[in-house]
């Protein structure tokens, strides 16, 4: 079982990377880590994070190596290679990559992975950074079950872990559930921004609409700042693109229907092109009354 002298390594500590890393160092834990930029890791090296120059290092220092990166070419850039995570990993070490990419790459790592006896989880989020920060992420894990029970309780400290199957299948849940978001978003948008063309005050609508049965816990978690998205994005529309692309991919290699995703997906690279990709998932309000 792990304890706060198990050894954690971070590879990827952007908003959500750093957040994580941030919590174990809060936790107790030593943190050793790395991203492409060493300027924009000086908060965590403050807090002691010990600060490596390659994924090899921190795959050679660390008992878990954790991995936030945003695509599949940014995980095969940092796992592959003489200096890549694949490098340092030692028979019996735990990678645990919370990224969202392809359930098809993930499932090729964890089999290089294995090759050299250690192990690979899939272990993608549901959440953003409030949810980081609070400690209170939903968390899906494909993967060797034994080796998830070894590092569930540092899972914990992130939020909720739920072994979901094989190697591969915690990033199909998540890209299941990035549907719904997406989907739902995009249709709490599209009735608010029908609700004041028709001449209701817009911040009562949205307060009844977030209020009423249609008010999931996402979107109140967004309702304060759908009409005013911050600067510096929870989850931006990009992301959300990327994640819709993947399930799209997955959905046509199950040669299954995904026509809500479609449509999103759709929506989303027009927002996009008109320059919403850095902006919140909130901010399809704004990018509809754009397009109208």
């Amino acid at each position: 079982m792990a304890t706060t002298t198990t050894k954690i390594g971070f590879i990827g500590l952007g908003h959500m990377g750093g957040n994580m890393a941030a919590r174990f160092l809060a936790a107790g834990y030593p943190v050793h880590g790395t991203q492409r930029s060493r300027e924009h890791a000086g908060q965590l090296i403050e807090q002691g994070l010990q600060w490596h120059d390659s994924p090899r290092e921190v795959a050679e220092a660390a008992d878990a190596v954790f991995t936030s990166v945003p695509d599949d070419a940014a995980l095969e850039d940092v796992a592959s290679g003489p200096d890549g995570i694949l490098a340092g990993l030692a028979e019996g070490k735990t990678w645990v990559d919370v990224s969202t990419v392809s359930p098809q790459l993930s499932r090729d790592l964890a089999g290089r992975t294995d090759a050299q006896g250690a192990s690979m989880l899939d272990a993608p989020v549901s959440g953003s950074v409030p949810q980081v920060q609070a400690g209170t992420l939903t968390i899906m894990v494909g993967g060797d079950e034994a080796a998830y029970r070894e590092v569930e309780p540092l899972l914990r400290e992130l939020g909720t872990p739920n072994y979901v199957g094989d190697n591969g299948q915690g990033l199909a849940l998540k890209l299941a559930i990035n549907i719904s978001l997406a989907v739902q978003m995009l249709a709490f948008a599209e009735g608010l921004l029908l609700a004041e063309r028709s001449g209701v005050d817009r911040q009562r609508a949205l307060d009844i609409m977030e209020a009423s049965p249609i008010g999931s816990p996402m979107l109140r978690a967004r309702a304060s700042i759908i009409l005013d998205p911050p600067a510096e994005a929870w989850f931006d529309l990009g992301f959300m693109h990327k994640d819709l692309e993947l399930a799209l991919a997955t959905a046509r290699e199950l040669r299954i229907p995904l026509p809500t995703a479609e449509r999103a997906d759709e929506i989303i690279e027009r927002a996009e092109a008109l320059g919403y990709e850095r902006r919140d998932l909130a901010a399809l309000f704004q990018a509809l009354e754009q397009m109208a």
